[in-house]
């Protein structure tokens, strides 16, 4: 299951080459080095994804959104999507920027 090998203590962004735009269902994600586009399906996930650049964890960030234990599974399942279709990236090994 990818959600198990999202790390949650980790520190994660939005690749740099990643345009977000929000929506009333949440957001569409639109990736301009693959050109995959993505939907968050809900405005919680939304702000999980916002508050990773600044929040130390991505646990933090969840936590910042009002995540609650029980939808936690849920929002992680959903990063580790993101992460997996490249949308997300480990804050320490961030990508170059795609010029």
């Amino acid at each position: 299951m990818l959600a198990q090998k999202f790390d949650l203590d980790a520190g994660w962004m939005l690749h740099p080459s990643v345009a977000v735009r929000p929506e009333p269902f949440g957001a569409l994600v639109y990736h301009f080095g693959t050109r995959r586009l993505s939907f968050l399906k809900s405005r919680q996930l939304l702000e999980v994804v916002q508050a990773l650049g600044s929040a130390p964890t991505a646990r933090a960030a969840c936590e910042q959104a009002g995540v609650s234990a029980a939808a936690l599974p849920a929002v992680t399942a959903a990063l580790a999507s993101l992460y997996a279709s490249d949308t997300l990236c480990p804050r320490a090994a961030a990508p170059a920027e795609v010029a």
